[in-house]
């Protein structure tokens, strides 16, 4: 039978997550640039969500990172808008229900840190993902939050909490 576990990043998750979101992102075709690859924090995941409201969380099935999904503030956004950030899964755990329930962790997490909105943006043709957003409650807007530099990430979507 198999384990899942979600919690906390720690230090030691630093070179799983970042493989993994760099293997998920060669994957879908995702630009190097412009996109979480590039990311100077994609190396430093438990350093980077070390703060005040700001928690990242992985995924383990068998004791293995599986997939992750980080909440913090929007860089360059209000102080009451909160971003759902670098939310990737390995192939064999999508759509078992997983993406949902470590999406809810993270917005539970929102909720208790007192944002008022989550906001998020993609790739326009990962759309599994973007009905995974929708069933959870994200609505499309035409314009982007922020300042995350993903600048090849042009479909913006925001959750009222």
């Amino acid at each position: 039978m198999n384990s899942i576990e979600i919690r906390p990043i720690q230090k030691k998750d630093n070179p799983d997550v970042a493989k993994m979101i760099r293997e998920v992102l060669i994957e879908q075709n995702a630009p190097q640039e412009g996109t979480a690859y590039a990311d100077k924090s994609l190396d430093e995941m438990f350093e980077t969500y070390d703060k005040k409201r700001s928690e990242y969380f992985v995924l383990l099935e068998n004791n293995q990172i599986k997939g992750s999904v980080g909440i913090s503030t929007l860089e360059g956004g209000e102080d009451d808008v909160c971003e759902l950030q670098k939310m990737y899964f390995k192939p064999e755990v999508r759509g078992r229900g997983l993406g949902a329930q470590m999406m809810q962790t993270c917005l539970d997490f929102a909720k208790e840190n007192d944002f008022k909105f989550c906001y998020i943006e993609t790739l326009p043709w990962m759309k599994a993902a973007q009905k995974l957003y929708q069933r959870s409650g994200f609505e499309y807007i035409d314009y982007r939050l922020g300042s995350t530099g993903h600048h090849a990430c042009t479909v913006w979507m925001l959750k009222k909490l």
